[in-house]
């Protein structure tokens, strides 16, 4: 308790004191001071002193400290001490404390240099004052008493808690004792120890606060300067040895004093020099024996101060005891043995965590010495020069690496990692420290197997404590790696090395990705291609990793081993990510095109090797014609793995071909194309005799692999040939297409080989003039060319449905330069399949609906000549109850063997395509009979007619005029209004939709010509006008809720959809009935034809007047005679007449806006025209007019727009100066009752035409 009151005096007096200035003439002081006549008082002051020194609160004599110097003659002042100074040491601005202690510095030492002036007479008169402040054997004889009272309370106040009293107090101490050497450092010692003594009855705070208070205290020693000036002065002084002590002495007190003790030690160490070292520093007593004990109990502090005095001397000893090797090297210190034996020490050096303990850099710099050299050495052995061995690095750069090794293995691994989670954390921060030292080729020491396996083991439970240090570690690796693409390749290979090529995978991190997105260069895409091919084929040294995974693990981990690294599967895994990462790197590469090109070819090389070949004799084969050496693993590899190179190849080559553009056409035999440097690749690896196919290919698939080269290079001949007559881009799209059945012929043995067959002799037909070497017997079947389109057609569908998706992108390119020579038989058998449906199930209230289904599904069926009834029985339209697969004979039947219903719809078609691809299709409607199947046949045929509407979006595209797209567009809208479509699949529905807005109705074209026949477009029309009236069908649920509240979200979400598509319906037949009239008016109709088109409007508009149910739009009416008048015109009578007999009045009313829109366009230029067409129906218009006003609507909004109608039709009437004549045609009880319903307006209205006519 006396030692806390004692700790807290310096705070107190820092509030209590005040800048007075002292004086030891002054009269006041020597009244206070020490009057030692007086025995009362003196005792008085002892009993002050005794309590001050206890740490009891009392107020300061302030006359103490200024009692150092006599007055001098002339009566000039003094020196003066401000003990103000100490308030402005402890406050927490960092400039005012050092402004303080440069005042305090100045001012005492002006006392001190006037103290020393005094003789020694005059120093005894001022001595009361100085017992008062200092034990008379405190060593501080020759100072004043304004220093003696500085430097006790510094000291004191060193072991204050305060937030700023210790670093500003320790400034003060340290400067004062650097400047003023009155002050011994031998006296300085015994006082810090004198008063701030730890004894047992203190509590562990006022233990702490007066060790932490010696600890600044010697700091602030070791900062003045002044030990150095006592060994310069004094070669044999015992000053240094006895201030080593004390700081080991404090360093054995508590465990957290060794850390800031050590680094007082090593600030000293740096100021003297090697003999001071060497004879005062290493002969500091009880220094040895800490030595020696530190690797038993674990003394980080001692390893690192014994690092850098050897470091400093470079002199073998044996007081470092254990902690260093004698003799010294760095390979002995990094050994095996050695590091064992400091794991202990260094183990212990997580206390000061985060911060990582200074012994880590003093060992990191020791083992990585010359990064320079090594970075060197690195990019030397990184070459990306080929089949040329690197040199052997010196011996110097091997020793580096086998330390580095061995510190890993041992520290990292072996002592941090299979430990807590404080030390894995300084696992992940020595790692950080390596590798701002490291060299890119020492990266697979130091990112090893167990560092990866305990990386993904925290990084895979977010729950985990060292979860977000993991993650900074990454942030740290991520931006120690930057832009240098060397460094970008030793962290991926060696992440996925040693996860499998799953650590994104397991982390739920984008590492990889990220890394692998940022290749920048070509050089650093070659290497990363090098260093996976080596990993893919050196298979032993992906392998060889230790699998034990309790190594890297404790007991807090939260999973284990990922997989057993020697199994097959593992090692198939991280085979696969190699095979799918490759050509994943060029989708953010931006290069030039030949830059890009030569990165393809390597891919391309490895994928065609790996994948389509093996080596019969061994595991290297050279290509003297390529002057290329190729490699495989020892072990086989799996079928897997080869069809998964293959679909990885098809993509490169769909993407090469995509990337292309508009290629400009080279003359030379070496074209800068991937295909045809595939095509040549794959010959001359077919030719070795040592290299042969990864599986063996029956006489069909082989002859068909044969004739798809042969086509390929006379296609290719022909492109590069400058006398082409055909379109290179076309002969270009065609030679992918064969490249891709080629591959697809070698991944899917038996499946194409006909396929391929069959699109040769396509291609032989339609290139037969232009391609070299054509036989004779091709010759002989060009008169069948006719049916080439049909044959071709048939046989890319029958490609579609179970092709990749390179092969489909190549199908759609090869198609985009064929299809303006489609056929109309060609178009039906794609659009047939889209108009397929499966049998919907069988419901209880099934037959309740199946009018209106068949109403809907024959509603746009204008083509129904063209389709026979086999097709009907493949959709499950008929109502018997028959079973599935009856429906899949019947179909079969129908195609096969039928002939007249082939003829009808399938003339000119091949049979062997059309068989395939109604396999396909019979096989979906087989897989419908097993309750687990419907829904895979349900997806598999909506994933066929996906990709059929896109081989009919791109004949859209490339032909918006040619009347095949009246044919086109028939079918889709009939598929679109089918209410299976919108069933079966949403997405297909609003693939439909989508085609027929942007290629179909917002087209920069549309069809004409003479191929447009009138009679499509009247049957086109006349269904989209009943379409468009057609009544809205309500959603019927299958247990309907007594209350709307309780349906349940399903079927509120089914009546929103419905609702939804009859609104799309409904919108489809009003766009389509506009798109129609644009096609008419743009085509050279008769009038006859004309006619039959105006009857259509008034079939409409008989059942727009007398169906209650019809759902016409009237804005919708008004908007075809707005644009299309002569429509209106044409109708006119028919509206007036049955407007005038309407039954209902809403209806009436309705259709005045219709009357109002004919009558307004007469306004135009030809006034003869459109008078005598109002004339001709004057005696309809009275006669409705009088219908109105004689039998008003009871409703007076609608009385309202009765009257609005009939001022309007006289406004318009007198433009044609036809009022008067209307006037007459009105009887007299009309014209009674317009006066009565329309006043004066009236009078004026009959009045108009004569106005007109006189002006």
């Amino acid at each position: 308790m006396a030692s806390k009151k004692r700790n807290s005096v310096p705070e107190e007096e820092n509030a209590t004191d005040s800048p007075k200035p002292l004086n030891k003439k002054s009269k006041n002081i020597d009244a206070v001071a020490l009057p030692s006549s007086t025995k009362p008082k003196r005792k008085a002051l002892d009993k002050e002193r005794r309590r001050a020194t206890a740490g009891e609160v009392v107020p300061e004599p302030k006359p103490v400290a200024a009692a150092d110097s006599p007055s001098t003659s002339g009566g000039s002042a003094a020196p003066e001490f401000h003990i103000g100074v100490f308030k402005d040491l402890a406050v927490a601005n960092e400039t005012m404390r050092e402004a303080a202690a440069k005042q305090m510095v100045r001012e005492l030492k002006e006392v001190q240099n006037a103290y020393d002036g005094l003789g020694e007479s005059e120093k005894e008169e001022g001595d009361g004052g100085f017992k008062l402040e200092a034990e008379k054997d405190d060593g501080l004889e020759n100072c004043a008493a304004s220093v003696r009272y500085a430097v006790r309370r510094l000291i004191r106040g060193v072991s204050s808690s305060r937030e700023c009293a210790r670093p500003g107090f320790a400034l003060g101490l340290a400067a004062l004792v650097g400047s003023i050497h009155n002050i011994r450092v031998e006296s300085f010692l015994k006082l810090v120890v004198d008063l701030l003594e730890v004894t047992s009855s203190m509590k562990g705070q006022e233990a702490k606060d007066s060790l932490l208070g010696r600890l600044f205290a010697y700091g602030a020693l070791a900062r003045s300067g002044r030990l150095e000036h006592e060994y310069s002065s004094d070669k044999n002084t015992s000053s240094i040895k006895e201030f080593i002590s004390a700081l080991i002495s404090l360093a054995n007190r508590k465990r957290y004093l060794q850390d800031p003790a050590v680094s007082i030690i090593l600030d000293l160490v740096e100021k003297l020099p090697v003999e001071a070292l060497v004879n005062h520093v290493m002969e500091a007593p009880g220094l040895q024996e800490w030595f020696e004990a530190a690797v038993e109990v674990g003394n980080p502090d001692a390893l690192l101060l014994a690092l850098k005095v050897r470091e400093k001397i470079s002199i073998d000893s044996s007081r470092f005891g254990k902690l260093l090797p004698n003799p010294f090297s760095s390979s002995q210190l990094f050994s095996a043995d050695h590091l064992s034996s400091l794991s202990n020490c260094l183990k212990e050096s997580t206390f000061c965590q985060p911060r990582v303990h200074g012994v880590w850099p003093a060992l990191i710099n020791i083992l990585l010495p010359n990064v320079s050299q090594l970075e060197d050495a690195a990019s030397a052995s990184n070459s990306l020069k080929k089949h040329k061995k690197n040199k052997k690095s010196s011996s110097s750069d091997e020793e580096i690496v086998k330390s580095l090794q061995s510190f890993c293995e041992i520290i990292i691994e072996g002592s941090l990692l299979f430990s807590s989670h404080d030390r894995k954390r300084l696992a992940f921060d020595l790692l950080f420290l390596l590798l701002q030292k490291l060299s890119a080729s020492l990266v697979p020491a130091v990112l090893s197997s167990k560092v990866v396996q305990c990386l993904m083991d925290v990084l895979s439970t977010k729950s985990s404590w060292l979860y977000k240090i993991a993650q900074h570690f990454l942030k740290q690796l991520s931006d120690w790696v930057g832009d240098d693409d060397v460094r970008r390749v030793a962290v991926i290979v060696a992440l996925q090395k040693h996860s499998n090529g799953k650590f994104d995978l397991i982390t739920q991190t984008k590492m990889v990705k990220d890394l692998m997105s940022q290749f920048k260069t070509e050089p650093g895409c070659m290497l990363f291609i090098q260093n996976l091919m080596n990993i893919f084929v050196d298979e032993g040294n992906a392998l060889e990793e230790p699998s034990d995974q309790s190594q890297t693990t404790d007991e807090n981990s939260e999973i284990g081993s990922v997989e057993d690294k020697d199994s097959p599967m593992s090692s198939d895994f991280l085979k696969s990510w190699i095979i799918e990462s490759l050509p994943s790197i060029l989708k953010c590469l931006k290069l030039d095109h030949e830059e890009k090109f030569r990165v393809q070819k390597e891919i391309m090389k490895f994928l065609a090797v790996q994948g389509l070949f093996t080596a019969s004799l061994g595991t290297e084969v050279t290509s003297f014609e390529l002057q290329e050496k190729f490699r495989w693993p020892k072990s086989p590899t799996s079928i897997a793995l080869c069809k998964m190179c293959i679909n990885q190849l098809q993509l490169l080559l769909a993407n090469a071909q995509k990337g292309e553009g508009s290629r400009p056409l080279a003359n030379s035999l070496e074209p800068n194309d991937l295909g045809s440097y595939f095509m040549k690749f794959f010959g001359t690896l077919c030719n070795i005799p040592s290299v042969s196919l990864f599986r063996s290919l029956d006489d069909e698939d082989e002859k068909a692999m044969k004739n798809l080269q042969a086509m390929e290079t006379r296609l290719s001949k022909e492109e590069r040939s400058s006398s082409c007559s055909s379109d290179p881009n076309k002969l270009h799209a065609l030679r992918y297409l064969l490249i891709q059945l080629l591959l697809q012929v070698l991944l899917h043995p038996g499946e194409y080989s006909e396929a391929a067959s069959e699109l040769v002799i396509c291609f032989k037909k339609t290139f037969s003039s232009d391609l070299p070497e054509s036989s004779g017997e091709d010759d002989l079947e060009v008169d069948d060319a006719p049916e080439l389109m049909d044959v071709l057609v048939d046989t890319l569908l029958s490609l579609l449905p179970q092709s990749s998706a390179p092969m489909r992108s190549s199908i759609d390119q090869a198609f985009k330069y064929f299809c303006g020579d489609i056929t109309d038989d060609g178009l039906m058998r794609m659009l047939r399949v889209i108009k397929k449906n499966l049998k919907p199930p069988r419901h209880p209230d099934a037959d309740d609906d199946d009018d209106d289904e068949d109403e809907d599904d024959d509603f746009l069926n204008i083509e129904d000549e063209e389709i026979d009834q086999g097709e009907t029985g493949e959709t499950g339209e008929s109502d018997e109850q028959t079973d599935d697969s009856e429906s899949v004979v019947e179909m079969e039947e129908t195609s096969h063997g039928d002939p007249e219903a082939s003829n009808d719809s399938d003339s000119g078609m091949d049979d062997d395509a059309m068989f395939r691809m109604d396999t396909y299709l019979a096989q979906i409607f087989k897989e419908k009979k097993n309750q687990s199947g419907g829904e895979t046949a349900h997806s598999q045929l909506v994933l066929f007619k996906l990709r059929i509407l896109s081989l009919l979006e791109i004949f859209l595209h490339e032909n918006p005029g040619k009347p095949q797209v009246l044919l086109v567009f028939s079918n889709l809208a009939q598929a679109f209004v089918n209410p299976h479509t919108a069933e079966v699949s949403e997405q297909l529905g609003q693939r439909i939709w989508g085609i027929l807005q942007k290629q179909i109705f917002k087209a920069k074209d549309y069809p004409k010509g003479d191929g447009v026949q009138v009679s499509t477009l009247e049957s086109l029309l006349e269904r989209n006008l009943k379409l468009a009236s057609k009544p809205l069908k309500p959603f019927k649920s299958k247990k309907p809720a007594s209350k709307p509240s309780e349906q349940s979200p399903a079927v509120n979400l089914k009546k929103k959809q419905s609702a939804v598509r009859q609104k799309m319906v409904s919108s489809l037949a009003q766009q389509s009935t506009f798109w129609i009239l644009k096609i008419i008016d743009s085509g050279n109709f008769s009038e006859s034809e004309l006619g039959r088109i105006v009857q259509i409007f008034r079939a409409a508009l008989t059942g727009y007047f007398d169906n209650k149910k019809s759902q016409i739009k009237a804005g919708f009416l008004k908007e075809i005679f707005r644009r299309r008048p002569w429509i209106g015109h044409a109708v006119l009578g028919s509206i007036l007449q049955k407007c005038g007999n309407a039954k209902s009045d809403f209806r009436r009313v309705e259709a005045l806006d219709l009357v109002l829109e004919i009558l307004k366009s007469t306004g135009g230029n030809d006034q003869s025209a459109s008078r005598k067409i109002v004339k001709s129906n004057l005696d309809k218009l009275s006669f409705l007019m009088k219908e109105l006003v004689t039998n008003m609507p009871s409703k007076s909004a609608r009385r309202s727009e009765v009257n609005k109608f009939c001022v309007k039709c006289f406004e318009i009437l007198s433009k044609l100066n036809l009022t008067k004549p209307l006037v007459k045609a009105l009887p007299p009880d009309a014209q009674a009752a317009l006066e009565a319903q329309l006043g004066d307006k009236f009078t004026r209205l009959k009045k108009l035409d004569k106005k007109t006519v006189e002006t």
